[in-house]
């Protein structure tokens, strides 16, 4: 390559890498804000007016607790009410109200319910001897609370069309980088395969959109968006590694895009996924046990299936999200005792299935999720000490009988120290080497050298992107999960069903904590698991689970089911 070539090549590279981080941030500041804008006002969907008080109370979610508790959604300062009393909740054909097994029972005009029954306006309803009148929300004259991540409607935020032609550019970006990488400036010769994958991703993304706004007629597509930023960084990292590993997160990400839409269809109807959820209990218990049975040891863990062909799937990653389907519930069944103890036995099952196969970083994952599901069902903090308790046991027994995981806690926090620099500790210290020698803006991608580690597109794919793409760019990819749990956390108060704000926190909380185990594990901050960085690392199965995770969080947004235009609130004459 000729002076003049040369030095024009070396231009297009150094603009390459400085756009590369700085639309990276743009797309996350957008994603994030808009996220946060175009939301209804918080006002109350009906109103229960208390004649004894003489006070009007706001009805403000789509299922709400009522009971003495001063954590149930409507508070009742009467002695004769009970703890959790009642459930009030909203679906498309109306109002209704069950007793969640009180002392008293719960009075519809004057007669005492003993299922589920629909409520109509100027109802009266008699909880203890708390006498309220159902109104319309119109009636109600006071303040409402505010989220603090929301913003009300006024101030305009990026359209999805305009977001998706920032993510065209970013990954055409990418692509041209990934072409021009050193081989290219010494051979004089454009390897175009990156560009090719680049356009592949492009056009997934934008049929999977024109699908999403023809066909299902949705206005929303962040959650979407923020899936294709992470999945194209991981595809554009893959491609230098392996074109065969690359193929297959491709594929691997249009299954997760087909999982993701039918799990959105299922979780449409709050009270179809109750009556699926002993189907999805006893799919995930036999998907673990064809695990147990016909596993293959692969990385020191029996998780592996291998299919016709030669493909092999880890059944441990979809049992994720039947995981969090089965422990997630509506209000009204989430203290019943029989829920709460079907749900504790799913637990150790898949727990102690994962600790079999000896995929401890996974067991450690659905642990983990399972205290977020408890303390949100139940509230209770010594259920969870008594857990972290028994894991702690547990944990214990595992250091005495798995010398590995004891080599490993060993080498924690000493990985640049003898012997485990060139043992145990060496992954990590190479991973932290190559992760400083990127720099902020990285050597390019298809440069690095951390691929040539063992396990470099997997438990430790944060070096080849800190290394490849720059710090900026590694930490742009970390913010975009770990703020979904802001995000999640969030749209609980505006979710129609407490089974949506449950399983949205608990994916949100799930991508978090393997996230956290991927990143600290393979830096030296926490001992190293072998779970994967969500999107990003390779593997066909991972990139499934994480898609039909990101359902969940998309079910929980009011925006994703559109609510008919008439009325859900009639008066008992109509």
């Amino acid at each position: 390559m000729n002076g003049f070539l040369a030095f024009a090549f070396d231009l297009a590279v150094v603009i390459l890498r400085i756009a590369v981080p700085v639309l990276a941030v743009l797309i996350l500041i957008k994603l994030y804000v808009s996220l946060r804008h175009n939301r209804r006002d918080e006002r109350p969907l009906i109103m229960l007016y208390d004649e004894d008080e003489r006070k009007a109370v706001p009805v403000l979610y789509w299922e709400n607790s009522i009971g003495r508790s001063k954590s149930c959604d409507i508070y009742l300062a009467d002695a004769t009410v009970s703890r959790e009393h009642a459930v009030l909740m909203r679906r498309d054909d109306g109002w209704s109200i069950s007793d969640s097994d009180s002392k008293v029972g719960v009075y519809v005009n004057g007669e005492r319910i003993t299922e589920r029954t629909n409520i109509y306006l100027s109802d009266k309803i008699r909880i203890g001897s708390t006498n309220l009148v159902v109104k319309r929300a119109e009636e109600f004259e006071g303040a409402t609370r505010r989220s603090w991540f929301f913003k009300p409607n006024g101030k305009k935020s990026i359209g999805p069309k305009s977001l998706l032609v920032l993510l065209t550019i970013f990954f055409v970006i990418i692509s041209a980088e990934a072409c021009l990488n050193n081989e290219a400036l010494k051979t004089g010769i454009i390897d175009l395969m990156p560009f090719t994958y680049g356009l592949i991703t492009i056009g997934i993304m934008w049929l999977t959109y024109i699908i999403t706004a023809l066909v299902f007629k949705r206005v929303n597509f962040e959650i979407e968006s923020l899936a294709f930023f992470l999945t194209g960084v991981g595809v554009m990292l893959s491609v230098h590694q392996s074109e065969k590993q690359a193929i297959v997160q491709l594929v691997s990400a249009v299954c997760g895009i087909i999982l993701f839409e039918f799990l959105i269809k299922i979780l449409d109807d709050p009270d179809r996924v109750s009556c699926l959820t002993k189907w999805v209990y006893g799919a995930s218990l036999a998907l673990l046990a064809i695990n147990l049975i016909f596993g293959r040891t692969q990385y020191g863990a029996a998780n592996w299936i291998t299919l016709p062909g030669g493909i092999s799937v880890q059944p441990s990653e979809v049992v994720k999200v039947g995981f969090i389907f089965v422990g997630a519930a509506g209000l009204d069944q989430l203290q019943t005792k029989k829920n709460l103890f079907g749900f504790l036995v799913f637990s150790a099952i898949c727990v102690g299935a994962l600790a079999l196969m000896g995929d401890f970083g996974t067991a450690l994952i659905f642990f983990a999720t399972y205290l977020i599901i408890s303390f949100m069902r139940s509230g209770d903090f010594k259920t969870l000490f008594v857990a972290v308790g028994a894991a702690v046991f547990a944990s214990v027994i595992v250091l005495r009988f798995k010398p590995y995981i004891s080599d490993r806690f060993n080498a924690w926090g000493h990985v640049f120290e003898e012997p485990y620099v060139w043992d145990t500790g060496f992954q990590q210290a190479r991973t932290l080497i190559y992760c400083a020698s990127g720099g902020v803006f990285g050597v390019g991608i298809g440069n690095g050298f951390c691929k040539t580690l063992f396990a470099s597109e997997s438990d430790i794919v944060i070096g080849i992107l800190c290394e490849e793409m720059g710090i900026i760019v590694a930490v742009v990819m970390a913010v975009a999960i770990g703020a979904l749990v802001f995000y999640a956390r969030a749209i609980t108060t505006r979710s129609r069903s407490t089974f949506y704000s449950i399983s949205a926190c608990c994916a949100a909380g799930l991508l978090v904590i393997q996230l956290s185990l991927n990143l600290f594990g393979a830096t030296d901050i926490l001992p190293l698991t072998g779970v994967t960085f969500p999107f990003i690392s390779a593997g066909g199965s991972s990139m499934i689970s994480c898609w039909g995770l990101m359902s969940f969080i998309k079910a929980a947004d009011e925006r994703t089911y559109a609510v008919r235009r008439e009325s859900l609130f009639s008066s008992r004459e109509e």
